[in-house]
This record gives C-alpha cells, sequence and structure tokens, in this order.
C-alpha cells in the first residue's frame, strides 16, 4: 500500500475508484472533448475544499466568472469560499493586426506570469485552471509550450498546493502532450448511443506513486451532485451467509429443486412471453419478504402497478411488502441508465440494505442498456459472482421468442446461471397449458420431471409429472404410449 498523503475529489466513488482521493500537492490532468464534465469535476473538487475551510483558488482562461456561476447554480451548487479569477491570453488582448508587437514567446510568459502572479497573491490549497488549450493556442510551438508548462509545474510545485489541469484534447494530433508532466491524468469520455442518452465514462490513465482502481468507470452528472459508478471487481467483496436452500413455499416445486434454491447461486427462468417467468420470480420474492429478509427487484419491463395486479391476481401480498420496504421495487429505463450505474445500484441494495434476493426482470432488457456495448455479459458475469459472494440469491428473468412451437433462447446466456428453470407452454385437450421443469442445478441434485404449472387466485401450484404426454416441450405433445 501506498503510504502517500490524498486529498479528496469531492466525489466520493471517484474517491474509491483513486484509493481513497487524489495525492496531495500534486499535479493533476483531467483531460476530454468539450462536454464531457471537465468544469464541473474542477468546480465539484474546489467545493469540497471550501467546505473545509482551505483556499480555493479557480483561473479561468477561457470563461468568464459569470458563465461558472451560471455552471455552479445549474447544480445547486455556490462558489461562496472560491476564488475565481480570469486570466485572458495576452495575445486575445490586441487586434490581430497588432500582434507582431507580441511574439508568440511573450505572449505565453505574459499569460503564464498572470498565472503565477495570481496563485502567489492567493496561496491557495487547491488549485484548478481551465483549460490549457489556451495556452497551447498562445504558444503556437510545441517546444515553447513544453517549456513553460515544466516551468508552471516547478513553480507549482513550490507552492503546496494540490492542482487540476483541464484540457480538452482539441489539438490533433496529440502533439502538445501533457500527461508525461503531470502526476496524474484522468480520461474523460462522452458517447452517444444510437437511442437514449449519452454514456460518460472515466479511466485514470496513471497516478504517480499511488494506487488505483483501473479500467472504464461510468459516471453521471445530475441537476445536483457527480456520480461515479467504479466498475465490479467482484473477488474485492466477501459475504458472511451460508449457503443454505431457500423455499418458495410450494412443496411441488420445492421437490423439484431436491429443497429449493440456493442461497449465493443464480437461478435464471427462461420461457415465452406470458409464461408465469416473473410471477414465479415474485412468489420467491414475496416469501422472502415474509420471512423478514431484504429483496430489490429491478424491472425493465413493467410498471409497479403491473406487478400490483399480478400480486394482488395470484394472492400474494407484494404491495404491503412494497410499501414496507421489505421489498424494494425499481423501474429501470434501459435507454437512460448505464450499465456501471445499474450494477452499482444493485451494490447498495446488498451493501446499505443487505438484500438477500435480488431479481432481474429482464436480462434481455438489460442486455439492451447498451446496444453496442460488447462486454455487458461479463459485466453481468462479474455481477452474478459479487452477489454469489455476497451469499445474494439472484434470480434472473429471460424472455425467449416463439409461443409454442420453435421457441428459442435468443440470448444463449444459460451458462452464465448456476440453476435453470424452463417454462412452456403446450397445447393438451383442446386448451393451453403450462409447464415446468428444472433443466439445470449445479449446487445439488434436482428432478427431471416435467410438472404442469398453473397459476390462479388462490396462487402459484405445480402439478403432478406430466407422464402421460411425450414432447411435452415442444409445445404440441402427443399421447405417451403404453408399455
Amino acid at each position: 500500500m501506498s503510504d502517500i498523503e490524498k486529498i479528496h475529489t469531492g466525489i466520493p466513488e471517484l474517491d474509491q475508484v483513486l484509493r481513497g482521493g487524489l495525492p496531495r500537492q500534486r499535479i493533476h490532468l483531467i483531460e476530454g472533448r468539450p462536454g464531457t464534465g471537465k468544469t464541473t469535476i474542477g468546480l465539484r473538487f474546489l467545493i469540497d475544499g471550501a467546505e473545509k475551510g482551505e483556499r480555493c483558488l479557480y483561473i479561468s482562461l477561457s470563461e468568464t466568472v459569470e458563465e461558472l456561476q451560471a455552471t455552479a447554480r445549474s447544480h445547486g451548487w455556490s462558489l461562496d469560499g472560491i476564488d475565481v479569477r480570469e486570466v485572458v491570453p495576452a495575445e486575445s488582448q490586441l487586434e490581430r493586426q497588432q500582434s507582431v508587437l507580441f511574439p508568440s514567446e511573450a505572449e505565453l510568459s505574459q499569460t503564464i506570469g498572470a498565472i503565477t502572479d495570481t496563485i502567489q497573491e492567493r496561496q491557495p490549497v487547491r488549485i484548478v485552471i481551465d483549460s490549457m488549450s489556451e495556452l497551447r493556442m498562445v504558444a503556437n510551438d510545441p517546444m515553447r509550450y513544453r517549456r513553460q508548462i515544466v516551468a508552471l509545474k516547478r513553480f507549482l510545485l513550490q507552492q503546496d498546493c494540490t492542482t487540476l489541469l483541464m484540457d480538452d484534447l482539441t489539438d490533433e494530433p496529440r502533439q502538445f502532450d501533457l500527461q508525461g508532466t503531470v502526476h496524474g491524468v484522468i480520461t474523460l469520455d462522452q458517447r452517444e448511443r444510437e437511442f437514449g442518452a449519452a454514456r460518460r465514462r472515466l479511466r485514470v490513465v496513471k497516478m504517480r506513486g499511488a494506487e488505483f482502481q483501473s479500467g472504464w468507470h461510468d459516471f453521471a452528472i445530475t441537476s445536483s451532485e457527480i456520480y461515479v459508478f467504479p466498475s465490479l471487481i467482484a473477488e474485492e467483496h466477501q459475504g458472511q451467509r451460508t449457503r443454505e436452500a431457500v423455499t418458495s413455499e410450494v412443496a411441488e416445486l420445492d421437490a423439484m429443486l431436491c429443497g429449493g434454491l440456493v442461497r449465493g447461486t443464480s437461478a435464471m427462468i427462461l420461457g415465452p412471453t406470458g409464461v408465469g417467468k416473473s410471477s414465479l420470480a415474485l412468489q420467491y420474492a414475496n416469501v422472502a419478504a415474509e420471512r423478514g429478509e431484504h429483496v430489490a427487484y429491478f424491472a425493465f419491463d413493467e410498471t409497479k402497478d403491473t406487478l400490483l395486479d399480478r400480486a394482488n391476481g395470484l394472492s400474494m401480498r407484494a404491495g404491503g411488502a412494497i410499501d414496507s420496504g421489505n421489498i424494494f421495487w425499481e423501474r429501470i429505463n434501459p435507454t437512460r441508465i448505464t450499465p456501471g450505474e445499474f450494477i452499482w445500484k444493485v451494490r447498495r441494495q446488498v451493501e446499505d440494505h443487505d438484500a438477500a434476493v435480488v431479481v432481474i426482470d429482464s436480462l434481455n432488457s438489460y442486455l439492451e442498456t447498451m446496444h453496442e456495448e460488447m462486454a455487458l455479459m461479463l459485466q453481468m458475469h462479474e455481477l452474478l459472482s459479487y452477489l454469489a459472494n455476497q451469499g445474494v440469491l439472484s434470480l434472473l428473468i429471460v424472455n425467449q421468442s416463439g409461443v409454442l412451437q420453435d421457441v428459442r433462447d435468443t440470448l444463449d446466456v444459460g451458462f452464465i446461471s448456476d440453476t435453470v428453470i424452463l417454462l412452456r407452454y403446450f397445447e393438451a385437450e383442446g386448451s393451453v397449458r403450462k409447464a415446468i421443469s428444472v433443466v439445470k442445478k449445479r449446487p445439488g441434485r434436482h428432478e427431471t420431471s416435467i410438472r404442469e404449472f398453473s397459476l390462479t387466485s388462490q396462487g402459484m401450484s405445480v402439478g403432478e409429472r406430466l407422464e402421460d404426454f411425450q414432447g411435452v416441450l415442444t409445445g404440441v405433445p402427443r399421447i405417451a404410449s403404453g408399455p
């Protein structure tokens, strides 16, 4: 572990990524295209310092004080306690025809001098300089720019302050590279989806002498705050729950599972639309809530009213459990959320509320949160490993295409779960009926039988084995031949 002293950024989850915060009295670069959130992060860093009674200075080379105050007001923040100074690059003070009087070396030196004079006057503990692209334009030469930046770095290190430099990456190709000069680099990225809200991400490129969590991390800027969602590393989180059986209180279903589902495992419920997948998951959620356990139910596909109507129709008391908080229910809009934010929501229910059961309804819609994202299944696998380490029973609902014949699992994701429960429609004796079977259970034995499954006003029931039929899972069975 590094013993370097850290300073908080004002964003707790970013401090987690940084393993405690930014190294104190060092120079760090926040880089990203315009609109990625650099100024907002810089303001939050200074507001955190001002709240702690530290002297804070924002040096703006591009935006006016009024513009920065407007940005702060849009988030409900106050800049009280933060000294905001505008430093206008020398070149922009003159008309184009007069610029011959100020060669770029003198212009850059004059601008750097204005910055250092302001810092010496105010003696701040935290500094933000926004943005370095303005200095690049004044320098107009890579070597000249680098010399001045190295001089600025030496000056800042003598001031016992922690500095954030902002860079908007407008130079192409990257000939003015700040990354080698500073101690730490954080890159911001914003990607537009084919439909829905843009996705913001950040990663720590380097942090000299300090530990950090590598890789990309989703983050969001809301009307009042900045939230970072550290990518999940399951092996860093271990829980204490025992791997005991969890009953559904439907005796025949528990018998099919040879005692029930197991804590610390994941169960996938597959079947065509309307066959009863969500109702089966709700049965486990309702029973767990009645035991006094906390349940987290994340619904991508249906509203709370629809869920309550289903529960009431099956004589389940889920509404009371939701009102009491034993069942946490949240509607997830897949067009407005990132994968990292969703995983963070699940973690908060486990770590803050000790959730024993987590329901994701459905996995199909989760995979649509970022249609072009190639690592979604890896993230889900990591989430299930994390939940297993915490001793949580995870229920994943997967919708299959088709109704009777030619029912297909278009996702082909059964491999990521420990147990697979298959629901099917089948036609028999002039009516459409339902069947249930357990086709996989890693932690222990299970029945290989196919039983009839039904939902009534009295609740859920699982019948006897369908021994009189063959080909039930094809949707159109035939009468079994005699001995």
